[in-house]
C-alpha cells in the first residue's frame, strides 16, 4: 500500500474537482492524506479520507482580487496572496513528510509553497489544475479577459506580445521574492512564473480539449482527465419536487468576490417570467436578497439533483459549476465578475453551449436575452456533456499518478 499527501489551497472548487480522484485512489488500496480548508474536514474523514487542515494562516489569506479598482490590480491581489501564502504552505508539506514520507505528492496549481517544497522534497509528485491554464501559446489570447482568438498572423502576433508583457509584468513584481522562497529549501530558480505550469512532471488538466483553444503543442506533463464534479452527499431538498415550471438556477462564487449584482439582476430580470428561479449566494449573505413570488434563495443547496431539472444556469463563469452544468448537458449564461471568469465563460460561448454577457454590461434586461440565447444552445452544451462524458475522469487520472509512484513502494 503506498502513502499519498494532498495539498490544497483554500478553495472548495479546488478540493471537490480533486476529490474523486482521492477516492479513485482510496479504493485502489492506497493510504491518502490531505491538507485543506478547515470546515471540509468532517466531510473528507467520513468518506475515511485522513484530512487535516491547512496552517490557519493560509486561511487568514483569501483571494482579495474584489477589492481591486482594475484588472491588474486584481492579478496582482490574487499572485500577491499566492506568494503570501507561500512560507505557510512549506512549512505545512515539509512537516507532513518529515512525519512521514509518502510515495506521491500531489500540489493544487495555485498553492506556490507547497509545489516548491515537493520538488524539493525530491519526492515524485504531481500537480492539478481546475481551471484553464494561463500557460501562453501564439494560438491563444493572453489569460484573463477573455478576449476572442484572432486566427492567423496578425492573431499570433497579438498573442505572443500581449502575453510577453503580462510576464514582464508578472516576473517582475513577484519572481524574485518566489525565486528566494524556492532556494531557501532547495528548489530550483524559475526563469519566469509561467514554468509554475511546466515543474510538474504531471499536471491533471481538469476540463475536456472541445473547451479549450486549440494548441500546435501542450506541454508534454498536461494531461486532459476532464471536470471532476463531485459534491458533499446530500438528499434532494424537498421543496424541489413542488416546482412545476421551468427551472433556472442562479449562483454565485463559493470564494467571496462581491458579486451580489449578479443575484440581485437575475432575481429581477427574471421575476415576471414563466420559470423558476433557485438562487444560491454562496459567497453572498442571502439575507440581503428579497425572492419574488417565483424564486427561492438559499446560501447553499446541493447543485446535482437542481441541475438534473434545470434549463439554464446563470452563474459567474467559475469553473465548477460551469463544467458541472456542462456535464449535465445544461446551457450556461455567465457573467464572469474576475479570476478565470471571463476566460471560461468564452469558451462556453464559443463551444455554442451558453453565452456570455459582460459584466459591465449587466442588467435586467440584457440578461433576460442572454439566457433565453443560452436556453438556445442545448445542443451546444449536450455536445460537450458527451465530451466530458468519455474523457478518462477520475478512473484515468488515478492511473496517471500510479504509474509516477516507485515501483519499490
Amino acid at each position: 500500500m503506498s502513502t499519498i499527501y494532498a495539498f490544497t489551497t483554500p478553495a472548495r472548487g479546488h478540493l471537490y474537482p480533486l476529490t474523486p480522484i482521492l477516492l479513485e485512489l482510496r479504493d485502489r488500496g492506497h493510504r491518502i492524506k490531505v491538507r485543506t480548508l478547515a470546515s471540509e474536514l468532517a466531510a473528507l474523514r467520513r468518506l475515511d479520507l485522513d484530512a487535516e487542515p491547512i496552517d490557519p494562516a493560509i486561511e487568514a489569506l483569501p483571494v482579495n482580487d474584489w477589492e481591486a479598482k482594475s484588472q491588474s490590480q486584481a492579478v496582482n491581489n490574487t499572485f500577491g496572496r499566492f506568494l503570501a501564502r507561500a512560507p505557510y504552505e512549506i512549512a505545512d508539506l515539509q512537516d507532513a513528510v518529515a512525519e512521514q514520507p509518502p510515495d506521491l505528492l500531489i500540489a493544487d496549481i495555485n498553492s506556490w509553497g507547497a509545489a516548491a517544497a515537493a520538488e524539493a522534497s525530491g519526492i515524485p509528485w504531481a500537480s492539478f489544475s481546475p481551471y484553464f491554464t494561463w500557460y501562453p501559446a501564439p494560438e491563444v489570447p493572453v489569460f484573463g479577459p477573455g478576449m476572442k482568438p484572432m486566427p492567423g498572423p496578425l492573431g499570433r502576433l497579438r498573442n505572443t506580445a500581449l502575453s510577453r508583457l503580462v510576464t514582464l509584468g508578472l516576473n517582475r513584481r513577484f519572481l524574485s521574492e518566489l525565486n528566494d522562497l524556492r532556494s531557501e529549501i532547495g528548489a530550483p530558480e524559475l526563469a519566469s512564473l509561467v514554468e509554475l505550469w511546466t515543474r510538474p512532471p504531471k499536471l491533471l488538466y481538469m476540463t475536456v480539449p472541445e473547451l479549450e483553444y486549440p494548441r500546435a503543442k501542450w506541454p508534454s506533463s498536461f494531461s486532459f482527465v476532464g471536470p471532476l464534479n463531485w459534491e458533499p452527499p446530500s438528499t434532494p431538498p424537498g421543496w424541489l419536487a413542488a416546482i412545476d415550471r421551468p427551472l433556472i438556477l442562479v449562483t454565485a462564487s463559493t470564494e467571496y468576490q462581491q458579486d451580489d449584482a449578479l443575484i440581485s439582476t437575475a432575481l429581477e430580470a427574471l421575476a415576471g417570467e414563466d420559470v423558476f428561479v433557485v438562487a444560491t449566494t454562496a459567497g453572498n449573505d442571502p439575507e440581503q436578497f428579497s425572492a419574488p413570488a417565483n424564486a427561492r434563495i438559499e446560501r447553499f443547496a446541493p447543485h446535482g439533483p437542481l441541475l438534473e431539472r434545470a434549463e439554464a444556469v446563470i452563474c459567474h463563469g467559475g469553473m465548477g459549476i460551469t463544467q458541472k452544468a456542462l456535464a449535465a448537458g445544461v446551457p450556461v449564461c455567465t457573467i464572469g465578475w474576475g479570476r478565470d471568469q471571463l476566460e471560461s465563460g468564452r469558451r462556453v460561448e464559443l463551444a455554442g453551449a451558453g453565452a456570455l454577457l459582460p459584466r459591465r454590461k449587466l442588467s435586467a434586461e440584457r440578461l433576460r436575452e442572454s439566457l433565453e440565447t443560452a436556453r438556445g444552445r442545448r445542443a451546444g452544451a449536450e455536445r460537450i456533456a458527451a465530451a466530458i462524458a468519455a474523457s478518462s475522469g477520475a478512473a484515468g487520472a488515478a492511473d496517471e499518478l500510479e504509474a509516477m509512484i516507485p515501483v519499490a513502494a
